[in-house]
């Protein structure tokens, strides 16, 4: 049986340190704002130390590197002696408008060692951490490609598709242990990540959207900060869509 929490409780980030990467800017900026709204200690971590102004607490970090990962998660259970969850909203979009004879490896390595290596790295950071609590959430933002694909971006489509197959599994290793792990498929938001995506592009994953419109950062904010809460205590694996009706499963 569960403990019975009041509602407020359950959405409540008070005592509680989360660590969101891509923090400097877009939805993980929104998330980092919500979520200290709601009285979480929020740590702050992003490639980019100028966005990152204003955070309480918050460090510089490239997801790609693994000792800096590992380094920077340890850095802070040091200091703030656990982790609650981790919402990773890094991301790379990496060639766009390329088909995929025509990618140079460099360039499709680098998009899935952001979106897939440092996803499983920021996991196995932070999971040894979460079961000495006995409790943690970690929220990975994946794609509306990562479900169905889109053309001429393939490195993006196999780096968020592999990170949803990532979250299924490792859900079912630690769902008896007070852990969630799911994953989010937002389509097209506006964020700085689509400035050098083609309007071309912009304009075909705009038109499979019901909605008629892109998704905006505090629309998928709040999405995630229930991933992140003690309110999501009983889903786990899953893929969250905000897609504007795109999804269909």
């Amino acid at each position: 049986m569960t403990t019975q929490i009041s509602s407020f409780e359950r959405n409540s980030f008070e005592n509680q340190v989360i660590v969101i990467t891509g923090a400097a800017s877009g939805i993980g900026k929104a998330a980092a704002q919500l979520i200290a709204s709601r009285g979480g200690t929020v740590i702050a971590l992003d490639l980019n130390k100028d966005g990152l102004a204003g955070s309480d607490y918050s460090y510089q970090l490239d997801i790609s590197d693994q000792a800096a990962v590992f380094k920077v998660i340890a850095d802070i259970q040091s200091k703030h002696k656990r982790i609650d969850a981790l919402i990773n909203c890094a991301g790379y979009p990496g060639p766009t408008s390329e088909f995929v004879e025509n990618i140079k490896w460099p360039d499709f390595e680098k998009v899935i060692a952001v979106n897939l290596y440092g996803a499983i790295w920021l996991t196995q950071a932070v999971l040894p951490i979460m079961k000495s609590q006995k409790y943690g959430r970690i929220a990975q933002v994946a794609s509306i490609a990562g479900k169905e694909g889109n053309p001429k971006m393939s490195p993006y489509n196999t780096s968020k598709s592999g990170l949803i197959g990532f979250v299924k599994g490792v859900a079912k290793e630690v769902a008896t242990l007070g852990i969630t792990v799911n994953a989010l498929a937002p389509a097209v938001i506006k964020t700085p990540i689509n400035e050098n995506t083609s309007q071309e592009l912009l304009d075909y994953m705009t038109a499979r959207i019901p909605a008629g419109r892109l998704g905006e950062t505090d629309e998928v904010a709040e999405i995630l900060a229930f991933m992140a809460s003690k309110a999501c205590s009983f889903t786990t694996g899953f893929t969250f869509d905000i897609s504007g009706g795109r999804a269909t499963y």
